[in-house]
């Protein structure tokens, strides 16, 4: 006649637990609330609209932005009724002589 050793489980009492609690059996306090996003540094009005324009570089509804202007691209997706925004055409328009504004995202890249 054999033994019939015991199983692991049947060692070791089972132990469920209902939730999250600490060693005394007490819920633990809810985590702190995210804090507010406005302690952040508050974009210059240079940074933000290079930012839009970023934006607009990144939007591939109004086509490709490579090897053309940022005008240029405004004034093809015009054309082809892509519906761009006309906050962008005027802030082209009015810092024109600036390449930082005028030359799109990708002008450090080789074609």
């Amino acid at each position: 006649m054999t033994v019939k050793q015991p199983l692991i489980k049947d060692i070791y009492k089972v132990v469920k637990k209902e939730g999250k609690e600490d060693i005394q059996g007490k819920k633990s306090p809810p985590p702190p609330p995210p804090e507010p996003v406005s302690d952040s540094p508050q974009l210059s009005e240079r940074e933000g609209e290079l930012l839009e324009l970023k934006k607009f570089d990144l939007d591939w509804h109004f086509g490709p932005c490579t090897g053309i202007s940022r005008l240029q691209r405004w004034d093809r997706a015009a054309f082809h009724g892509l519906d761009p925004p006309q906050e962008i055409r005027d802030l082209l328009l009015n810092r024109e002589n600036d390449p930082d504004y005028s030359h799109c995202l990708w002008r450090d890249y080789p074609l």
